[in-house]
């Protein structure tokens, strides 16, 4: 049989344990931010499998990049909102 490839769960997780020392040398806050951006990417993994890139990590901070930005857009919007209040 021939060798199967990881799936993109697994390179998830390569990836988060290789950034391991890295991560450890932060702050203990930056740490739960650090953990949270991989939450956020694991999100969109299935769009990463389907991807199939060549670098999984690139597609790993893609996938970090759009909830980060969701979040922007939403808070812009909240901004926008509080403005046109009290306006």
């Amino acid at each position: 049989m021939g060798r199967t490839l990881p799936s993109a769960t697994q390179l998830m997780l390569q990836e988060e344990a290789s950034l391991a020392r890295f991560r450890r040398a932060l702050r203990r806050g930056d740490q739960l931010v650090f953990d949270d951006l991989f939450t956020s990417a694991q999100k969109h993994i299935s769009a990463a499998a389907y991807a199939a890139h060549a670098l999984p990590f690139e597609t790993f901070l893609m996938a970090m990049l759009l909830e980060e930005h969701k979040e922007l857009m939403r808070l812009r919007e909240i901004v926008e909102r509080l403005r046109e209040m009290h306006a």
